[in-house]
């Protein structure tokens, strides 16, 4: 009977984790940074619960002509590296998980969650 019992638990053990859905393949959290639109206003930019290990051009300062941003805070699970240029290419730098951040001398146009 305690066989029984045994097995019948771990068949159901293993139907729930067959069960549970794959992780989404996102860090959870915002990623926050700052930027100057068009118009010359500073504005504040969040990504919430972005892809990981996907590059993201930031959308705002995508184009070298404009200037681009800067004072990054990641407030997500992962650990975020943003890049100086587009593409994920350039100088770069990682924030920690859980309240990383820079000042307004670390300019960014990319970023990457591991």
């Amino acid at each position: 009977m305690r066989l029984r019992t045994t097995v019948a638990a771990a068949v159901g053990a293993l139907a729930l984790v067959i069960t549970l859905p794959a992780s989404a393949g996102a860090a959870e959290g915002d990623f926050t940074y700052q930027h100057v639109d068009e118009a010359g206003i500073a504005q504040s930019s969040t990504l919430v619960d972005p892809r990981s290990r996907e590059c993201i051009t930031l959308p705002e300062v995508q184009d070298e002509r404009t200037a681009p941003a800067h004072s990054p805070r990641n407030n997500t699970d992962a650990t975020a590296t943003v890049f100086s240029g587009a593409d994920c290419e350039g100088l770069h730098f990682s924030l920690r998980p859980n309240g990383g951040k820079a000042s307004e001398r670390l300019k960014v146009r990319s970023v990457v969650f591991s």
